[in-house]
């Protein structure tokens, strides 16, 4: 089996973090359980590009039970435990071509080396599996059935290769499932970019002025728990309706070049580029924390900001202190990539196991359908939605009511009124 990992010697640990996730995880447990008994993916080689954490090696361990191949590499140089990518090698048979602080070319071979399985399905976050498959690695693609894509970025790379009509297979857009991005994004993203702030910084957040860049669903979770830790939060959007909801949830709202000025620490979370630029870091003040938790490391103008630099030294690990030419400093915490990944575990198991129910569900969905499906990108489909909340719900030890059969035919009718 080949394979590319820092340390076999970490598999121990490693194994134990997996199994402690998984104890979180009651959702994708009962998809195991089922894939195990009935193998729908037998036969299916399965290539993955994901954060490779606790979480997704249990979503790997759920398809392999499922019978497909699988093989899976890091969607981000920095997002890698690298225990986690020993231990899915030495105690689960599963091939990993990920290390923690992998340099680019490093990154793209990791890539490669995925798709040289001949993978008939591919999960993305981030959609970079997809694009090598539209760029250098077309040859592969005609053995593609389908594609997964976990996050909101990835979605837009290939809304964008659809809208152009170049994508060359169909994919499920698994970050807008309801119990993916309700969740995943809005607690799972708020808790863990705070929990890599923390663990990078050890700054308190009560009585600072936090600035969150963006206010979707990553970013109202941001805004939600900077707040509840007691900082005074702003916002800033190029949205006027997602500005008004933030007005409406009680934060302040302006530009981010006013919000440059008065910010302690900064939260980029837009899928775009360049959202602080030098002239924002200029007018910072001196010793301002900036960090990201959209998906690429370019939402942070780092080109930018080093052009006004005349320094930059390392003052803790995943923290970069640069020292501008007008002599403030500013910090940038995990090189501008996923803080919550750089610097701490990313999202807790129990989100995830909605996330990653919804793309073992979604695999098993497009080997059956795949084929007849035509060439676009589509949302999981609501019936998969909704029986993962079911089974959450279950989980947690919750009911819900069901409709009367009278009700269902007021809901289906018209007669009645007032």
């Amino acid at each position: 089996m080949d394979f590319h990992v820092k340390n076999m010697g970490l598999s121990q640990m490693g194994k134990k973090r997996i199994e402690w996730a998984e104890l979180d995880m009651p959702v994708l447990r009962k998809v195991k359980e089922s894939f195990a008994k009935k193998k729908p993916l037998k036969g299916t080689t399965i290539a993955a590009c994901l954060h490779v954490t606790t979480e997704t090696a249990n979503l790997m361990i759920t398809l392999k039970a499922g019978g497909a191949n699988t093989v899976l590499c890091a969607s981000n140089p920095l997002s890698t435990q690298d225990d986690v990518a020993a231990s899915l090698v030495k105690d689960y048979g599963i091939p990993v071509f990920a290390i923690k602080g992998e340099d680019n070319k490093t990154y793209y071979k990791h890539l490669n080396a995925a798709l040289d399985v001949k993978p008939n399905i591919t999960m993305d976050d981030g959609a970079d599996l997809v694009s090598l498959l539209h760029t250098d690695r077309k040859n592969a693609a005609k053995n593609i059935i389908g594609s997964t894509e976990e996050t909101t970025t990835g979605v837009i790379r290939l809304k964008s290769l659809a809208a152009n009509k170049i994508l060359k297979f169909p994919v499920i857009a698994v970050n807008d499932a309801s119990t993916k991005h309700f969740f995943d994004n809005r607690y799972g993203t708020g808790q863990s970019t705070l929990d890599g702030i923390l663990r990078a910084t050890n700054r308190l957040f009560a009585g600072s002025t936090f600035v969150v860049c963006g206010y979707g669903w990553c970013g109202k979770g941001v805004a939600m728990r900077a707040k509840g830790m007691g900082a005074n939060v702003v916002v800033t959007e190029i949205d006027p309706l997602k500005a008004l909801e933030a007005v409406m949830d009680g934060f302040r709202v302006m530009p981010i070049g006013d919000a440059a000025r008065i910010g302690d620490m900064f939260c980029t979370v837009t899928g775009n580029l360049n959202v602080i630029r030098k002239e924002h870091f200029l007018r910072m003040r001196d010793g301002a924390l900036v960090c990201n938790s959209g998906h690429f490391n370019v939402e942070l103008d780092l080109v930018g900001l080093k052009a006004v630099s005349k320094g930059k030294k390392t003052v803790r690990e995943f923290v970069d202190e640069y020292t501008l030419r007008n002599g403030k400093t500013v910090c940038v915490l995990g090189e501008g990539r996923l803080i919550n990944l750089a610097a701490a575990e990313g999202h807790p198991a129990s989100v995830m196991d909605m996330s990653f129910a919804n793309q073992a569900l979604a695999a098993d969905f497009l080997v059956k359908k795949g084929r007849t499906l035509a060439t676009d990108v589509y949302t999981v489909p609501q019936e998969i939605d909704k029986e993962i909340a079911r089974l959450k719900l279950a989980s947690l030890g919750m009911k819900i009511d069901v409709l009367t059969p009278e009700q269902k035919k007021y809901l289906a009718s018209w007669e009645m009124g007032t």
